[in-house]
């Protein structure tokens, strides 16, 4: 929720960002914390571009059961965050605002599973892989940060 002031400057309420950082914050923390999701991912062969074709293929279990229990973790985490009101290490209300349904998730998602089908790969993996030196999957990160920029420019004449 952001309120204009007298100087009609935006100025956030509650944290609506909790990644959003300060200037001169030491960024250390936030590598030491992505190397080691990415040495979980590889160690876990979530990475592996083998294991996401047996998913699409319906060939295996493996990757349904580790999205399955990520999509339930994440659930009880909200759900406590919002019945303890917990707040972000730096004391601030965490704001879960509604989500409504639009008509242009289902196409967003069938465009986000036909790339993930067709590279092996979805935004999370893609450092872990390039980092385990599938250089490949440069590729594939370029096209996703082209993606997003191209969904940022035209995302006001997309279907909703």
């Amino acid at each position: 929720m952001k309120v204009a002031d007298k100087n009609k400057k935006i100025t956030p309420l509650e944290c609506e960002a909790p990644n959003m950082q300060e200037k001169g914050e030491n960024l250390l923390k936030y590598l030491i914390i992505g190397v080691l999701f990415g040495i979980v991912f590889v160690k876990a062969e979530i990475i592996s571009w083998f294991r996401i074709q047996e998913m699409f293929r319906l060939q295996s279990f493996f990757m349904y059961g580790v999205i399955g229990s990520a999509v339930v973790v994440g659930m009880i985490s909200i759900q406590l965050i919002k019945m303890f009101n917990i707040k972000t290490l730096t004391g601030e209300k965490i704001n879960i605002p509604k989500k409504e349904f639009r008509k242009g998730q289902i196409i967003g998602g069938f465009i986000f599973g036909l790339g993930w089908a067709l590279t092996g790969a979805c935004p999370g993996p893609l450092f872990a892989q390039i980092g385990s030196g599938f250089t490949v999957i440069i590729v594939t990160f370029l096209s996703a940060v082209a993606g997003t920029w191209l969904y940022g420019k035209f995302s006001d004449k997309l279907p909703n």
